[in-house]
């Protein structure tokens, strides 16, 4: 555990105030992804189960990526603008700062008496009350799962939600993030109910035909860098349009660029209505965060993303770029080269 100097709460604190709480909003980023809708819907089913009122919102009215509207709870989940309380405490999980909470969200934030953050995306400065921030941890759902148990509440419903957060965050326990806690904690969830195989299925073996039609588009226009250690590919709109995708059937793509023999950096970069996002994966000790950063983004040392408001072609030279830089320097997490 290595806490960031914005932390100023213990779990045990968070759960004090949340015991003395009706009225819960549960937030967290935009484009939600398996460890924050995990948290969010975890952290909801121990309230609810405590007899509280919890409410959670999506930052945008848009809907969850399909490989997780399994998830208990997932149906009830509501856009932050449809929500016109103030609620006892509010809650963000898996977010760092206001920014990627949505304007709707924000203004929830800003009229709740109370606030905590529970979250493992170290940030310069502290957005709610009370804050716990570990970024050593793999997932938001370990901490959400630490609070589960201190408040008496870590049944199959907030095992199922915490175990997927954990499984998608560490791409299935492959990633550098992977450690001895995280098998110890998936063995918890695993014993209170969570199903690996049910989980598995749902996330990691449900893709589209439009994502595999997309992948081969990827696939045939990656770009190589640095002898073969950077790889870069993109989407455009067009290419969405062509063969019938939504934005969750690219989710997978930048895995399978990292996938390839050689490679340290993948980055897959795919077009919007309000520009170009990014997103960066490393397969060794490189930081992309700090490429993403570089580009006005952020994120974990081994996944990060940003976004860029330019054509794809001036996207692609600018990312790859970067990208040159920082495995040219020859030292991993070194500020990438201008």
């Amino acid at each position: 555990m290595a806490l960031t100097p914005q932390s100023n709460t213990t779990l045990q604190a968070i759960a004090d105030v949340l015991r003395g709480a009706d009225e819960v909003v549960l937030a967290g980023h935009v484009s939600p992804d398996g460890d924050c809708l995990g948290s969010q819907l975890a952290l909801a089913a121990v309230l609810r189960s405590m007899g509280k009122r919890a409410v959670c919102v999506l930052a945008k009215d848009e809907p969850i990526d399909a490989n997780l509207r399994f998830l208990p709870g997932a149906a009830e989940l509501a856009p932050a603008s449809s929500y016109e309380g103030a609620p006892d405490v509010f809650v963000a999980v898996d977010v760092p700062n206001a920014d990627r909470l949505g304007e709707a969200a924000a203004s929830i934030l800003k009229r709740s008496p109370a606030s905590v953050t529970i979250d493992h995306h170290a940030a310069p400065q502290r957005m709610t009350e009370l804050a716990y921030v570990d970024p050593d941890s793999p997932s938001t759902t370990m901490l959400v799962w630490e609070l589960a148990r201190e408040l008496g509440c870590a049944d199959c419903l907030v095992a199922t939600c915490c175990y997927t957060g954990l499984v998608t965050d560490t791409g299935r326990f492959q990633y550098q993030n992977t450690r001895v806690g995280a098998f110890e904690a998936a063995a918890e969830m695993v014993l209170a109910g969570a199903d690996p195989s049910a989980v598995a299925t749902a996330v990691f073996q449900n893709r589209s035909h439009a994502s595999m039609r997309l992948e081969a588009l990827v696939l045939d226009r990656m770009l190589f860098g640095a002898d073969g250690q950077l790889v870069l590919s993109w989407l455009t709109l067009q290419d969405f349009e062509t063969v019938g995708a939504v934005k969750a059937d690219a989710e997978p793509l930048v895995n399978s660029l990292r996938m390839l023999s050689g490679v340290r950096i993948a980055c897959m970069l795919r077009e919007q209505a309000d520009g170009i996002r990014g997103s960066l994966r490393a397969k060794d000790d490189t930081d992309v965060s700090v490429i993403a950063r570089a580009l006005g983004g952020g994120g974990h040392k081994a996944a990060a993303g940003f976004t860029l408001t330019c054509a794809m072609d001036e996207a692609v030279g600018k990312v790859a770029a970067a990208l040159e830089g920082i495995l040219a320097v020859g030292s991993p997490g070194s500020e990438p080269r201008a």
